[in-house]
């Protein structure tokens, strides 16, 4: 059992994150480990077509800590045939990993695909997008986005 950020926490309650207490337990005792970065050591999990990501450090503490966590797609036929995963999930799913693995970049031919009409929480966003559009729209305030740094620039005015 590791402890868990108050990063985590935050995330573990944001919609779109698809990421829960059981599943980064089964990722850190049965995924892969992939990788460690600065942020720590990345265990990953493919369950139904989704690859779940959890980062856990032990850099700044006593003891290793679930930093984060995420999902990406990581069979598209697989995802889309599995009953657990509709379309608005999909499509959730890769547009928060377009913008994330393109944060500095504005995205618009990576956003104009997905149809999100369910907002999700991003950068302290609400975020939708409909299939054409270029960019991604906050439900709270309005703003519109084509990039997660935009999205981190400007605050969201509820």
């Amino acid at each position: 059992m590791y402890a868990h950020t108050d990063h985590f926490r935050q995330r573990l309650h944001q919609q779109g994150r698809y990421v829960s207490v059981p599943i980064v337990a089964e990722a850190i005792n049965h995924g892969q480990l992939r990788w460690n970065t600065t942020d720590g050591w990345r265990f990953a999990l493919v369950r139904h077509g989704i690859r779940y990501v959890v980062v856990v450090s032990d850099t700044e503490t006593q003891s290793p800590v679930i930093v984060t966590g995420w999902t990406a797609i990581d069979d598209w036929e697989t995802a889309h045939a599995d009953a657990r995963w509709n379309e608005t999930d999909l499509q959730t799913i890769r547009l928060r990993a377009a913008l994330s693995s393109h944060r500095n970049e504005q995205i618009p031919d990576r956003i104009r695909p997905r149809d999100v009409d369910r907002a999700f929480e991003i950068c302290g966003h609400r975020i939708v997008t409909e299939a054409g559009a270029g960019s991604v729209e906050c439900v709270d305030c309005g703003g519109r986005f084509r990039s997660k740094a935009e999205l981190q620039r400007r605050h969201c005015h509820r």
